[in-house]
C-alpha cells in the first residue's frame, strides 16, 4: 500500500526483494512461492524522517548472508536460507532525522551503506562495516562538518574550505 522501488537479486533461484517499512521477501523465481518474510519493526513514527516514503531500494547477498539497511537507520544482516537476524547495527544517531533507503553493497568482505536525511539537515556519510560482524571499518563524510573542530580527513578539509556561512554545519 505503500511505494515500491527495490530490485530484486534472484541467486540461486530465489528472488530477494524489499518492501515498504524496509521488510525482506525471499520468494521462490519459478513459483512465486513466499519462502521467508523478515519485518525490522520499524517504528511507524519514524516514517516522519522519510522524505519520500517509507520505500526501499533493495538487498545485497555475499555468501550465507542478505543485508539490508531500515528506514530507521540500521543495517541487518539476515541468513539468506532462513530469515533469521545474524546482527543489526544501528549507523546514524537517533536524535537526528536520518534514514536509510538506499541498497547496502558488498565489496569483498565489506558491506557499504549511506543514509537519507538531507533535506532536514542531516550530515551524509557513507559507512564500510564487516560483513560477519556488523562492526564499523570506516566512515566517509559526504560534507564539511563543524569548522571548529579538526576535519575528519584531507579531503573535508579541502572541502571545508569551498563552503561558507554556519547553516552548512550547524543544521547537520
Amino acid at each position: 500500500r505503500r511505494g515500491l522501488e527495490a530490485s530484486p537479486i534472484i541467486v540461486d533461484g530465489v528472488m530477494f526483494t524489499t518492501g515498504d517499512w524496509s521488510r525482506v521477501f525471499a520468494n521462490d523465481a519459478q513459483t512465486g512461492e513466499l519462502l521467508w518474510k523478515y519485518d525490522p519493526n520499524v517504528d511507524r513514527a519514524w516514517g516522519a524522517n522519510a522524505c519520500c516514503d517509507v520505500v526501499n531500494r533493495g538487498v545485497a547477498v555475499h555468501e550465507n548472508q542478505l543485508f539490508v539497511g531500515t528506514i530507521d537507520g540500521r543495517l541487518i544482516a539476515l541468513e539468506k536460507s532462513t530469515g533469521e537476524v545474524l546482527w543489526d547495527t544501528l549507523t546514524v544517531d537517533k536524535a537526528k532525522p536520518y534514514t536509510i533507503t538506499g541498497a547496502p553493497r558488498v565489496v569483498h568482505d565489506t558491506v557499504v551503506i549511506g543514509n537519507g536525511g538531507a533535506e532536514y539537515g542531516v550530515r551524509g556519510y557513507v559507512t564500510a562495516y564487516d560483513v560477519k560482524s556488523g562492526e564499523i571499518r570506516w566512515r566517509f563524510y559526504t560534507v564539511p562538518g563543524n569548522p571548529a573542530l579538526p576535519p575528519e580527513s584531507d579531503a573535508m578539509a579541502m572541502a571545508q574550505k569551498t563552503w561558507s556561512g554556519d547553516l552548512f554545519w550547524q543544521v547537520g
